[in-house]
């Protein structure tokens, strides 16, 4: 062991008196337990929403979705499928059609997003059978296409399995208005209710077969685009690299991110401003240990001028505070990690902090420990207690020893 070392922890654990300097020292302590363990817990929990909304988006959405500028022939997407299995594992692919429509039943009306899928293909990308809690998937009943609702959607039209809606279709908008031709209306029988935990879809999709949509939306033979499924999530990002490096502007590639952007930007903004205000706590614990060893290069004047008497040098003299201001980060930062990692266990599997099943999908506040979290954290902690150990140490190297040791 170095002897700045063992001069560092030699001051840290006085055994003299635990006076003034010491307390601060142990509040530094304290408070750098508390930020790090609060920051642990907190991105857990944080990481918990992230991963349960991702699993609930993904479990019915496709992992990658493929589109065209404009509406395509299925056959055109043939050379891209064709490319798929040379960059990822793909499970399945499936061709949709999709816009929005006005849906009417009695008295209600709503703009909704219809979708249309292939019934042969769609449950390899789509948990969309899965998600179905009454009725059948996509079956016609005597000569009317079926739809599926949301569970939320059909509550608003006062909609039950069975029942017949009217959707006016918006490739017939512009002659109605102009008087030059009828509004194109199909009629579609409720065949099954979904829910997927999604408030969006729940409320504001609803899903027919692919033929029933070309219809409604007059594409003729073409499609809007392709969803794909793949044999692992973390693949998507790589996927659209790849087929944008091949294909260029021809297509554009939407990764399961993209498709819901603007929430998981919300998240992450969420998310560091935790971890901004948080820090806060270890960042005012560094002050005290700023104050607690300013106070001990002055109480140990004496000791500083006997060892550069003796010929330590001023980078020696300096290592001893920084390092005391180290150990107590260090000491702070394992400590908080314990602490957190203890907690967010008793919350795993105790459930500390129950929710109501009966409002929320789930019955306790999710918890994931991310280890790239506790680097971070534990980083920050130990930096700040550096940075704070910083001036103390450099107002101790550039004591003269004949100053420091003249009135002792």
């Amino acid at each position: 062991m170095r002897y700045e070392t063992f001069i560092a922890l030699r001051y840290l654990r006085s055994r003299r008196s635990f006076g003034f300097v010491t307390l601060i020292s142990a509040i530094s302590i304290i408070g750098i337990t508390i930020g790090v363990a609060a920051l642990i817990i907190v991105l857990s929990v944080f990481n918990g929403f992230s991963g349960l909304v991702t699993s609930i988006l993904t479990s019915f959405d496709p992992h990658v979705r493929i589109e065209r500028p404009e509406r395509s022939s299925a056959e055109s997407y043939g050379p891209i499928l064709t490319a798929l299995p040379e960059f990822a594992d793909v499970k399945g692919a499936s061709p949709f059609v999709g816009g929005k429509a006005l849906v009417i039943m009695r008295n209600a009306t709503r703009v909704i997003n219809v979708k249309g899928v292939d019934p042969a293909t769609v449950e390899s990308v789509s948990g969309l059978r899965e998600k179905i809690v009454l009725g059948e998937p996509l079956l016609d009943s005597n000569g009317a296409p079926g739809i599926i609702l949301g569970m939320t959607l059909a509550d608003r039209l006062g909609a039950v399995v069975g029942d017949t809606l009217a959707i006016v279709s918006p490739a017939s908008a512009l002659p109605a208005i102009a008087q030059l031709g009828m509004p194109l209306i199909r009629r579609f029988v409720v065949q099954a209710m979904y829910e997927s935990n999604n408030k969006d879809y729940d409320s504001f999709y609803a899903f027919v077969t692919l033929a029933s949509a070309k219809d409604l939306f007059r594409t003729g033979d073409k499609i809007d685009g392709i969803d794909v499924r793949l044999a692992s999530i973390t693949q998507s990002g790589r996927l659209k690299n790849q087929l944008e490096d091949r294909f260029g502007s021809s297509i554009r590639v939407l990764t399961w991110y993209d498709l819901h952007r603007e929430l998981y930007t919300v998240m992450q903004i969420e998310r560091w401003a935790a971890y901004v205000i948080l820090s806060l706590i270890i960042a005012v614990a560094s002050f005290n240990l700023l104050g607690s060893l300013t106070m001990t290069v002055i109480e140990k004047t004496r000791d500083v001028g006997i060892l550069k008497a003796m010929g330590a040098s001023p980078r020696s003299v300096a290592r001893i505070f920084l390092g005391q201001g180290i150990l107590v980060g260090v000491t702070g930062t394992v400590l908080g990690t314990g602490l957190g990692l203890l907690v967010v266990w008793l919350q795993d599997v105790y459930h500390l902090f129950p929710l109501d099943s009966t409002v929320y999908i789930i019955s306790a506040l999710p918890v994931e420990v991310r280890w790239t979290d506790i680097v971070v954290v534990a980083v920050a902690a130990i930096g700040l207690s550096a940075l704070a150990a910083r001036s103390p140490a450099r107002r101790a190297a550039r004591l003269i020893p004949v100053e420091a040791i003249r009135w002792e």
